[in-house]
């Protein structure tokens, strides 16, 4: 049996891992791994990618700098997510504000001698995306259109950390890239649209709150439609094997999206349609591999 001041121990931990979305940074690792591996470097061998040390910091860099991100998103929309997210707030809670910044603090300066390893330009790098993570949580996120934006433009950052590092430069990248933007910029308004209730009573400007719900739901539809433009060059000009059934995939559960987007009036319907982009998101990751499945037993060798 726990003692309590074990099971105290274990909840503040929980606590701490919810606020950093360890899932999240999970599935992040993977991808940056996977699209090193399978998209960016295809002339390397898969133990090449992996134990190649400068990959591993920064990819450990991206990490500590996103957690970091996560700490001060929650410190400053504390009051927020009480009305959001209660039950997951007062779990929160548990870490103490004091303990919130220092730990922004040290994984930033975690951040940035992992950079240093790799090159002057990669602490540069980082510096600036941890500036741009704080900017937008102090301040851009209150404001409708440019909030979304900047904060799509920030998930997919630490892809371009990688692809800067292996100088590959293939319009293919830039397509994958746009395609995943969409995605997370209509998650970045589903949220909007779910967490409309802390936002009024915060004073957050945010696209729902100013623009109302209806014209929300036509902007996502509108995204939806564009997500048809790269997923079409993907399947039809450029070679990714049997990831196109992913893409396949994924524009039928858009399909089940917008239908509905369009019936939903509560926050349960908008974590569903949260949930369904998130699922498109970590099947993606995990659809990579697909690019080239008849090579990679070779490329262990």
């Amino acid at each position: 049996m726990l003692t309590r001041k074990q099971k105290y121990f274990f909840y503040k931990f929980f606590s701490l891992f919810s606020i950093v979305r360890g899932y999240n940074i999970l599935i992040i690792v993977i991808a940056q791994y996977l699209t090193s591996i399978y998209i960016l470097a295809p002339h390397f061998t898969i133990k090449q990618v992996l134990f190649d040390l400068n990959l591993l910091m920064l990819v450990l860099a991206s990490s500590c700098a996103i957690a970091s991100g996560y700490i001060i998103n929650n410190f400053y929309d504390s009051e927020k997510d009480l009305i959001n997210r209660p039950r997951k707030t007062m779990l929160d809670r548990l870490v103490s504000q004091r303990t919130k910044l220092t730990s922004y603090f040290v994984l930033n300066f975690l951040s940035v001698i992992f950079a240093s390893y790799v090159s002057f330009r990669a602490v540069l790098f980082f510096s600036l995306y941890i500036f741009g993570i704080w900017f937008y949580s102090h301040k851009l996120k209150k404001h409708p259109f440019v909030g979304n934006f900047v904060a799509a433009t920030l998930a997919v950052i630490p892809f371009f950390a990688v692809f800067i590092y292996y100088r590959n430069f293939d319009l293919v990248i830039f397509v994958h890239a746009t395609f995943l933007f969409l995605i997370i910029s209509m998650r970045e308004l589903v949220k909007d649209l779910e967490n409309i209730k802390g936002d009024l009573a915060h004073n957050y400007r945010t696209i729902p709150v100013v623009y109302g719900v209806s014209t929300s739901k036509k902007m996502l539809t509108i995204l939806s439609a564009l997500t048809l433009v790269p997923t079409y060059f993907l399947i039809t000009i450029f070679s990714i094997g049997y990831m196109s059934f992913f893409f396949i995939g994924s524009i039928l559960a858009l399909l089940v999206f917008v239908i509905i987007l369009w019936k939903s009036d509560k926050k349960l319907h908008y974590v569903i349609l949260h949930n369904i982009l998130k699922f498109i998101i970590v099947m993606g990751v995990f659809s990579i591999p697909l690019i080239n499945v008849s090579r990679i037993l070779d490329r262990v060798m």
